[in-house]
């Protein structure tokens, strides 16, 4: 029988895991500190815990982190880590060093029900969901993890289709017991789920993105499907009750395809969508993937779209483009992953 991971346990849960061993309630913090400060990777290291207790909750625990298991490197320094979550399935984190910023991002659920047209990820299905210590084993196993500087949950999964565990994860990585992260420095990005939306901003302080793609809802709907069931009108009416003005970031992800949404009809519509609404939009360079037929508009293009929301009060950036040579786009390295093990079994 496989043992149960410590990683990814609240300082609640390792509370009832120290009673239910026998062990001091002074050891749940020793544990805690072991995982999040220290980063151990196995119990025994966990020596200001007597031998015995040591021996005792080594019989059903285990620390829980694991290595990932490839790993595909960019020209411009960008890493595209893949992950075993269970036995035959994968997810990926893409390291992206830049400057004086580090920024990881991490993937909620392997495969995704969402279906956006332009994401690999969606083309692979819906497998399952990710407990926190597997979202929190991208970190906490990453080669790099002392350089980190930002967290983003923008990797395979929608994160709040996955809330309770993201929420678990996310309380861990900011706890004073846990990694002791500011919410600043982590970002979740979703493309709006009704139900998950409102929840994650009333109990988390982390800034929130949301993709929105195109301003014109039935556009919007043919790339997202999501937008149906939630639009980005009502979404927007739902931000304006809320002051990120000072704690935390509100942003829009965009990405702008050629000959689809990058025209200054698209950026009209933007600027009254987006009104009164305290945020910035990040606009994305679309990365190719196969058997869609889309393509990222031109520097140029992108550059007139930019400067056109900019004057008119919508502060606006150009993301630059990392890692496509090694496909950096989620779901490319997992998806090739489990074709290649279709083909050996």
């Amino acid at each position: 029988m496989s043992k149960y991971p410590l990683l990814g346990m609240t300082l609640m849960e390792l509370q009832t895991v120290v009673k239910r061993i026998g062990m001091p309630a002074f050891s749940a913090k020793q544990i805690a500190s072991w995982l999040y400060e220290k980063k151990v990777s196995t119990v025994d290291e966990m020596t200001n815990l007597s031998l015995k207790h040591r021996e005792l909750l080594k019989v059903d625990y285990c620390v829980g982190s694991h290595p990932p298991m490839e790993d595909m490197r960019s020209i411009d320094g960008t890493i595209k880590y893949l992950y075993e979550v269970g036995e035959g399935h994968f997810v990926e984190a893409v390291y992206i060093p830049d400057n004086e910023r580090a920024t990881l991002c991490i993937s909620s659920q392997v495969g995704c029900k969402m279906n956006c047209k332009f994401c690999m990820t969606g083309k692979q299905g819906f497998t399952l969901s990710l407990t926190s210590n597997q979202i929190l084993n991208q970190i906490h196993a990453l080669p790099e993890r002392d350089q980190l500087t930002n967290i983003v949950l923008m990797g395979m999964g929608e994160p709040l289709d996955n809330l309770d565990e993201v929420l678990k994860a996310l309380e861990i990585l900011t706890a004073s017991y846990g990694y002791g992260w500011s919410p600043k420095r982590i970002t979740l990005s979703t493309v709006g789920l009704r139900k998950g939306l409102r929840r994650f901003i009333e109990e988390s302080e982390c800034h929130l993105a949301i993709s929105l793609h195109s301003p014109i809802p039935s556009q919007r709907a043919d790339l997202m499907p999501a937008e149906r069931a939630y639009s980005i009108v009502e979404m927007v009416e739902l931000l304006k009750n809320y002051d990120f003005s000072k704690q935390r970031r509100l942003s829009f992800e965009y990405i702008v395809f050629k000959g689809v949404n990058d025209s200054m009809i698209y950026a009209k519509e933007l600027v009254k969508l987006l009104r009164g609404v305290d945020c910035r939009v990040n606009l994305i360079r679309f990365h190719a993937i196969p058997n869609v037929d889309l393509q990222g508009a031109d520097a140029d293009g992108m550059t007139a779209f930019r400067d056109y929301l900019t004057s008119h009060g919508l502060f606006s950036t150009i993301r630059s483009s990392r890692g496509e040579d090694i496909f950096a786009a989620c779901g490319m390295l997992s998806t090739a992953k489990q074709e290649e093990q279709k083909h050996n079994s």
